[in-house]
C-alpha cells in the first residue's frame, strides 16, 4: 500500500494562522451535489478543536449548524474555548468563507473518568460484513466513493416513483475506503453517511439539506483505537416528516458491539 496521505486526512487538514484561526479548503474527493459532503465539513470544524493547543480532554458532543453551502476553495475556521472548567470545556466554532458565516457550532470536551457504565441500545443482529455484498455501481456523487458501504437493510429504492415505502430505516456496515484507523474526526464524518430519509420513505429525489447535526460520542480515544480499521454497523431512521423538515436519529457500533456514537439531524426538504 502507498505511503501517501489518506484522502480523509488531506481533506480535514488545517493550517494555523497568526490570528489564532485555521485555514482549510474543500476537497474534490468529498464533493456532494451542492458543495462538499456535510460530514467532512463537520469533521473539518471539529479538527480545529482537536488541534487547538488549549484543548482539554476529548470530544463528548458536537453540534454543527449549516448556514450555507461551502463553495469550492479555501475557508477559515475559528474555534474558541468559551469556558474551561476543571475537567470540562465548552467551545464555540464558526466557519467563514469570503467573510460570510457558513457554519456555526459548539463542541463539548471533557476528561473522562472511570464510572459505572451500561448501554441500553444494543446492536441489532445482522449478517457479517464479509457476507453482506457491496453495491455494484459507484456513487452518483464523489464522496460516496470514499466509503465502503454494505447495506443490510434500506438500500436506495429500486424505482424513484414517489411511492411510500412505509419505513425510513437503513442499516449498513461502513468504513473508510481505503480503510483508515478510526478517530474522532473520521467518526464524525461517518455519522453523516446516510442518504436522506425522505428519499428512503418516499422514493423521490426531492431537494434536501441538513440544517443541524449533533453527534454524541460514547467512546473514548482508546476504544476508537481498538476499533481500528474495522467496520461500523450504522442504523438511521426518521421519526417525523412535517412541513418541509424531517429528523434523523442514528447509531453506530463497532464490530464488537460497542455503541460508539448516537447522532441526530434536522433536515430541510422541498416539494
Amino acid at each position: 500500500m502507498s505511503m501517501s496521505k489518506h484522502a480523509f486526512d488531506e481533506a480535514i487538514a488545517l493550517s494555523a494562522q497568526s490570528d489564532g484561526s485555521w485555514l482549510g479548503a474543500t476537497s474534490p474527493a468529498y464533493a456532494n451535489m451542492v458543495g462538499p459532503f456535510g460530514g467532512i465539513t463537520a469533521a473539518q470544524a471539529l479538527n480545529a478543536v482537536l488541534q487547538h493547543p488549549q484543548r482539554l480532554g476529548d470530544p463528548v458532543s458536537l453540534t454543527v449548524n449549516f448556514a450555507a453551502a461551502l463553495a469550492d476553495g479555501p475557508f477559515t475556521v475559528q474555534a474558541r474555548p468559551a469556558r474551561t472548567n476543571r475537567s470540562t470545556q465548552h467551545w464555540v466554532i464558526e466557519v467563514l468563507q469570503q467573510g460570510q458565516t457558513v457554519l456555526t457550532g459548539t463542541v463539548f470536551t471533557a476528561l473522562r473518568r472511570d464510572t459505572w457504565s451500561a448501554t441500553e441500545q444494543a446492536m441489532p443482529a445482522a449478517t457479517a460484513p464479509a457476507d453482506t455484498p457491496l453495491p455494484r455501481h459507484a456513487g452518483r456523487v464523489e464522496w460516496i466513493n470514499r466509503y465502503e458501504m454494505r447495506f443490510v437493510e434500506g438500500y436506495f429504492p429500486q424505482a424513484w416513483d414517489g411511492s411510500d415505502q412505509g419505513a425510513s430505516r437503513t442499516r449498513l456496515w461502513v468504513r473508510d475506503a481505503p480503510p483508515r484507523p478510526l478517530d474522532f474526526a473520521s467518526l464524525t464524518a461517518l455519522s453523516d453517511v446516510f442518504y436522506p430519509r425522505v428519499w428512503r420513505r418516499r422514493a423521490s429525489l426531492v431537494p434536501i439539506g441538513t440544517v443541524s447535526m449533533t453527534v454524541y460520542f460514547h467512546a473514548d480515544a482508546a476504544q476508537l483505537q481498538a476499533t481500528g480499521t474495522g467496520y461500523l454497523f450504522a442504523q438511521a431512521q426518521a421519526q417525523a416528516f412535517h412541513n418541509g423538515y424531517f429528523d434523523q436519529t442514528a447509531q453506530l457500533w463497532n464490530e464488537a458491539g460497542q455503541l460508539l456514537v448516537t447522532t441526530h439531524q434536522i433536515v430541510y426538504y422541498k416539494e
